[in-house]
């Protein structure tokens, strides 16, 4: 009689086949890592967090903006719109409608009680966002918090908060330098800045820019902050799908604002209803990014943190030695071989 085998199962077919096929998808595993490792909570908490250092970064950016360049008009509106397009609506610039005036907060001044109060909260909130980002992007890559002693962890944050604001000053810059070398170079070719085409390639720089500072700032938050050892093209690749979803956000957070102020039952606090459900998406935009680059890495094998990994393998193989000895002994002759193979080490010793 023929040794039966074993017949492989058949791949399903219709619709249980379609959705197979769906759940093997990358980006529906994606989301299902995302919500698994808890992300909608996470973003929830970042953005609560990220509402109050909002506020507070607004009054102590603006007073120290007023202090260092209120004699370069030019610069500081630059630098106005530069706040205005990365929290839409919320500011009023050149170029969009806002609910605050920049000139009430220039006019805020730092120097002053409250300004100091605004500085220790700015302090506090931003050290605080950046402490719970890094612990979400860890949970999002199933890696242990980091155990850093805290005071050392507080200063890179600190560091880092300062860094992400100077960005955002060389962001302006760089903006402000790329669209005057665009206008002169339209002006020298005769189409003018002021044209169609002009308006539009502006449009295009800017846009440009802005992608390019946040994938800058999303890569130094998942490689720097979270410190995790992320291969640059997997890190690049996640990094410019979550600067382009932001970009998207960016350009959608007016509607944001105007469908909350258009809410009766909201109306009332509109600006931070507009503005929590903002951060609110720009956190998911960011943990689903990561999210992207975990299962990316997962899927090629590589580790997101090696020394665990490398605990993890070690584990298995002492594991699997100790089911080998089991499995052994329990042969026939199993002691006895077991019990001459650890004599003979001794017998050869006393031999000699």
């Amino acid at each position: 009689m023929a040794d039966a085998t074993t017949e492989t199962p058949a791949a399903p077919t219709g619709i249980p086949g379609i959705i197979a096929k769906v759940m093997k998808l990358k980006p529906v595993r994606v989301f299902q890592h995302y919500a698994v490792s808890g992300g909608p909570l996470m973003a929830s908490g970042l953005a609560n967090q990220g509402l109050f250092a909002t506020f507070a970064g607004l009054w102590v950016g603006f007073s120290v903006i007023g202090l260092v360049i209120a004699g370069d008009p030019a610069l500081r509106s630059s630098l106005v719109d530069t706040i205005a397009n990365a929290v839409p609506g919320l500011i009023e610039s050149s170029t969009s409608d806002g609910a605050i005036d920049p000139d009430d907060l220039l006019a805020a001044g730092i120097l002053n009680w409250t300004g100091a109060i605004a500085l220790v909260g700015l302090l506090f909130t931003a050290i605080g966002f950046l402490g719970s980002a890094r612990e979400a992007v860890r949970r999002i890559f199933a890696i242990a918090p980091d155990s850093t002693f805290f005071l050392l962890l507080k200063l890179k944050d600190l560091g880092l908060a300062v860094g992400f604001g100077a960005a955002l000053i060389v962001s302006t810059v760089i903006s402000t330098v790329s669209t005057s070398a665009l206008g002169w170079l339209l002006d020298l070719t005769g189409i003018g800045s002021d044209s169609m085409v002009g308006t539009v390639a502006g449009r295009i720089l800017g846009l440009l820019v802005a992608l390019l500072i946040d994938v800058a700032v999303l890569a130094a938050l998942y490689r720097v902050l979270a410190g995790i050892p992320i291969p640059f093209r997997r890190l690049l690749g996640g990094a410019i799908i979550g600067g382009v979803a932001l970009g998207a956000l960016k350009l959608l957070g007016g509607l944001l604002l105007g469908g909350a102020s258009n809410n009766p039952l909201i109306a009332s606090f509109a600006i931070i209803a507009g503005l929590l459900i903002f951060l609110n998406l720009v956190c998911q935009v960011i943990l689903i990014s990561a999210a992207w680059i975990s299962v990316g890495m997962d899927d090629a094998g590589i580790a997101a943190d090696p020394v665990a990994a490398e605990k993890e393998r070690a584990e298995r193989e002492r594991i699997a030695e100790l089911e080998r000895l089991a499995k052994e002994a329990q042969e026939p002759r199993g002691l006895a071989r077991l019990f001459r193979r650890r004599r003979r080490p001794a017998d050869d010793g006393g031999a000699s």
